[in-house]
């Protein structure tokens, strides 16, 4: 490791920890005249004894006095007047890291809630709401989890974050697309909103679009309303991007990837332990989270690793999709989607989850679509796990192999709502019907145009008989309510993503029984 790298990545951990001063000892510094909080405060990553606490100092009229780093203290308390105080400390926010904070707690008792802030001078942050996991040896009586995906900021206004805090979740996963890299057309016609941003090259690019993104008071409400985990897919960067390829050539596109990757960490509540470098040539997004005996997540990363999208040109600007005989590349047993080592992370997890006693649910949050998706034409999509059919297959033949007790598919990306019976690979030809290995629901999106009919969803589904539910007309999100006994989703659609006082409803309604792999009907 260089000095520069290792001086970089010290100074970031040094920034996360959470020194706890007595209240004499603070030196709060002058007083500002701007809200330096204007992004609002953020949690995630949550155990069993600790929690990762996010904000980020955003400078206004005065750049001369949020220059260098600055010291911003916090507070943790189990209760929303900060009476009772559990912790308290101070931070460093770091001009290199965009002046994020990252604070990691430790210490802290399992499976409760708790509030936290921050301050600055004389400004003081909004109160956020956060809590630990379970203890890795507790079965708790439920989790209730939100699920979310791609939130364009024209396409429609973020009426769902304020339903998902009304819905109250234990823990929010976002799997994808927080960001777009967009610059709106001339034409803003039938837009929601607009901005006058240009496409996001650069590292000031991204970061002016995460302060765009996070302007939005309802998804601030929802930050602050419980813990996140968090992974990235394609926006965050560039339009199906793969690994270290886009359509730039190859120096321009990694050191517009590295750009969009440094924003990513500076933005999200994520530990300092996932920057694998100071250049943020890498970043260790795929990760596990607990929640006692109840559930275990996988949180992939379906762009690091991948092959170049089969069939597709170099430099063009997207994948789209081909016809398979047109394309022998498809069938190469060599290309991955998830990279051999992530596939070798990921099958060890499943067969730890398999012992007797040790996970009820077994859950494997990703980007998009697990299961297949034919479509009428003969077709194939290229970006998604239809691109990549043996490494889709290789996670079968894991699942089917190790059997865990419940696996249940979390995905986004393709902004409809999808309920599927996640089968096993079968011979065209084969007598019987594949055998359920799982069950899987890839959710709608915040804000993101679907970009097609439900007459045409309708066709798929007709030629793909594991797909039990295809809506694309309406966003929303997913609710998970999960017991030991049952796991029960329900899709959360917006009557008008247009409208930001949207109301809500349940379009469906699916529940898994433990012990019996494949969704049914509420």
């Amino acid at each position: 490791m260089n000095l520069h790298r290792r001086t970089f990545l010290q100074s970031a951990s040094l920034a996360a920890t959470a020194a706890t001063l007595p209240r004499w000892a603070w030196s709060l510094g002058p007083a500002l005249q701007h809200d330096p909080f204007r992004l609002g405060v953020a949690s995630g990553e949550p155990t069993a004894d600790g929690v990762v606490l996010w904000t980020r100092i955003l400078p206004d009229a005065e750049p001369d006095a949020l220059q260098g780093p600055l010291t911003v203290h916090w507070e943790l308390a189990h209760d929303a007047a900060f009476r009772r105080i559990v912790q308290r400390g101070q931070a460093q926010a770091w001009p290199a890291l965009g002046h994020s904070v990252h604070v990691e707690l430790q210490g802290l008792q399992a499976d409760r809630w708790y509030h936290y802030r921050f301050m600055l001078g004389d400004a003081v942050s909004a109160t956020g709401r956060t809590r630990t996991a379970p203890a890795d040896a507790q079965l708790p009586a439920a989790l209730r989890l939100a699920f979310a995906s791609c939130q364009r900021w024209e396409d429609g206004h973020y009426a769902a974050w304020r339903h998902v805090c009304a819905d109250a979740p234990d823990l929010v996963l976002f799997l994808g697309d927080y960001i777009y890299e967009n610059a709106i057309a001339a034409d803003s016609t039938g837009l929601a909103r607009t901005h006058a941003l240009p496409r996001a090259r650069t590292l000031a690019d991204y970061r002016a679009r995460y302060a765009l993104h996070k302007s939005d008071p309802a998804l601030q409400a929802a930050h602050a309303a419980c813990p996140w985990a968090v992974v990235w897919d394609d926006h965050e960067v560039q339009n199906d991007y793969a690994a270290d390829q886009g359509s730039l050539d190859a120096s321009a596109f990694v050191a517009q990837r590295n750009a969009g990757w440094q924003a990513f960490y500076e933005n999200m509540p994520l530990r300092a332990a996932s920057m694998l470098s100071s250049e943020f040539s890498s970043l260790q997004i795929y990760r596990r989270l607990r929640w006692g005996r109840l559930a275990q997540l996988h949180l992939l990363d379906n762009r690091q690793y991948r092959h170049w999208q089969a069939c597709r040109r170099p430099g063009t600007r997207s994948a789209g999709a081909v016809q398979s005989a047109d394309c022998p590349e498809l069938a190469d047993p060599q290309r991955s989607l998830l990279g051999t080592a992530q596939e070798h992370w990921l099958d060890a997890g499943l067969a730890a989850d398999a012992q007797r006693g040790h996970t009820q649910w077994s859950v494997i949050a990703q980007q998009t679509l697990f299961s297949p998706r034919r479509y009428p034409t003969g077709l194939q999509s290229t970006d998604g796990w239809d691109g990549y059919p043996a490494a889709r297959a290789r996670l079968l033949q894991s699942i089917a192999r190790h059997a865990p007790r419940n696996t249940v598919l979390l995905g986004g990306d393709i902004h409809q709502n999808y309920v599927c019976q996640v089968q096993e690979d079968t011979a065209p030809d084969a007598r019987s019907a594949p055998r359920v290995l799982a069950s899987e629901f890839c959710g709608t999106s915040i804000s993101s145009r679907s970009g097609t009919t439900q007459a045409r969803v309708d066709a798929i589904a007709r030629h793909n008989p594991h797909v039990l539910f295809a809506r694309c007309e309406q966003r929303g999100y997913g609710l998970a309510d999960i017991t030991p006994g049952r796991w029960t989703t329900s899709l959360r659609v917006l009557d008008d993503a247009m409208d930001a006082d949207s109301g809500v409803s349940t379009q469906a309604r699916f529940v898994v029984e433990d012990g019996r792999a494949g969704p049914v009907v509420a």
